[in-house]
């Protein structure tokens, strides 16, 4: 009887150990479940109508973990409409059935730091996969031909391309493009058009969203982790690191090298000429062009050489080493983006063939969208004319009913703000002018606008 109470006793502490690490570890919690079966949306050059694609889940499809590992699985497709890529892109994301491990303790990497490859290196909270700074392609191919020119060449190396500076013209609204079938940011999720100055023009017949909304006035949430099992934050953050000084932009300690032509690395190594600065070459083209600044690391609100620190945020009370996806005072991309050239950890997640059994299921119910100061919706433009825009501060986990009302109370048109995606918007071609309130829902929340219809 002992022996049985005692086994009893073990089982029921396991169950309330892992109940109580899937409540307090952001590694499990923080995952934007697919709890309403949405789908992937994208755009084609052309046509602002966005296509319905029925078979690609979006957001993650499944969270389960053990002691030691979590489990996600999902397509790679956000809920927010995707493309157009007005460079060329032929190719168009797709259900990549990702499944990651993801480990519950992240460790430092105490020996040689591990570069960031070409290809995933992170995931968001959505699923979505992170690229680091490269587009794959540095200045010479291996036969000596210019990998900008007709002979292409993935190059050998030396002087190695900016996919954000080079491939701006061929990222969507949400700062995405794909590779093959596999969507991904190499930079911040926040869209092209809520930057301070707005550097591509893509949002203005091709309405899209991100992941969040930049606010400088609170903590940015947690968007995703590395490969090395660490979290990843939006732009802003406490100043110092035990949590005071309030909320500032945590800034990139790498900055452009003072150099007209490519002859040296910043630490002085003789290499393979490369082009010189030039306005076909822009400083800022290649990666080898920044140099990292130590005494900048030296400042609570700058960054290590990782693109991180150790430091108290909204989900580590206690703190942890934490990247930021860094971007420059008019809230525009800043190099190295979000993690890299290295990582500061070991790089531990994998991609599995299947989620295993045995593990503890964990479904999201509430969440990032619970947060007081993300519920606050932006409706604009006031007075509206032929669209009107409900902008939120963060993608929420769960969908939000949005109404448009009359003076009378009638509800005049319906959409809905998807789990996962912070915009949608009401065409106002056939409604008259007038006062009308915009009405947000969900199952604990309700917050009403009023806007002015006027043409």
């Amino acid at each position: 009887m002992k022996k049985q109470l005692l086994q009893f006793t073990s089982a029921m502490a396991l169950l309330f150990s892992a109940s109580l690490e899937a409540q307090t570890n952001p590694a499990i919690s923080s995952w934007i479940q697919n709890t309403t079966g949405i789908t992937g949306r994208h755009y084609v050059s052309g046509n602002s109508i966005p296509i319905v694609d029925a078979s690609y889940p979006a957001n993650v499809q499944a969270v389960a973990y053990n002691t030691t590992n979590v489990y996600i699985s999902c397509s790679g497709i956000p809920s927010y409409v995707i493309g157009p890529y007005l460079d060329g892109n032929p190719n168009q994301g797709g259900n990549n059935n990702n499944k990651y491990k993801i480990p519950l303790t992240p460790v430092q990497n105490t020996g040689t730091p591990t570069p960031t490859t070409g290809g995933t290196i992170g995931i968001f909270i959505n699923g979505v996969s992170l690229f680091d700074y490269r587009d794959g392609v540095s200045y010479k191919s291996s036969t000596g031909a210019n990998a900008g020119g007709p002979l292409g060449g993935m190059g050998d190396g030396v002087w190695n391309r900016d996919a954000v500076v080079y491939e701006k013209n061929g990222f969507d609204c949400a700062k995405g493009h794909p590779a093959g079938t596999n969507y991904h940011h190499h930079q911040n999720p926040s869209a092209f058009n809520l930057d301070l100055a707005v550097i591509s023009g893509v949002c203005n017949l091709y309405l899209a969203d991100g992941l969040y909304v930049i606010d400088s006035t609170v903590h940015s949430p947690l968007i995703g982790f590395a490969y090395d099992g660490f979290p990843i934050y939006g732009a802003y953050g406490y100043k110092n690191a035990d949590g005071s000084g309030g909320i500032t932009r945590m800034k990139s300690s790498y900055s452009l090298r003072s150099i007209t032509v490519r002859t040296h690395y910043a630490d002085g190594t003789n290499v393979t000429d490369g082009p010189a600065v030039s306005s076909s070459f822009p400083l800022g083209m290649y990666r080898e062009d920044y140099q990292y600044n130590p005494t900048s690391a030296a400042t609570p609100d700058y960054l290590d050489e990782h693109n991180g620190r150790f430091c108290v945020t909204p989900e580590y009370p206690a703190g942890t080493y934490c990247y930021f996806a860094t971007v420059d005072a008019n809230w525009n991309s800043y190099y190295p983006y979000v993690v890299g050239p290295a990582f500061y950890g070991t790089k531990v997640v994998t991609t599995v063939p299947s989620i295993p059994g045995g593990l503890t299921t964990y479904t999201s119910t509430a969440g990032i969208d619970d947060i007081d100061q993300h519920l606050q919706l932006s409706v604009y433009p006031n007075p509206a004319s032929d669209v009107l825009l409900v902008q939120s501060k963060l993608a929420g986990k769960t969908n939000r009913k949005v109404e448009l009302i009359d003076e009378l109370g009638k509800v005049v048109q319906v959409q809905t703000l998807f789990q996962g995606s912070t915009m949608c918007y009401f065409d106002l071609q056939t409604v008259y002018d007038g006062i009308y309130f915009v009405r947000i829902s969900d199952e604990s929340s309700t917050q009403t606008t009023k806007i002015i219809v006027s043409k």
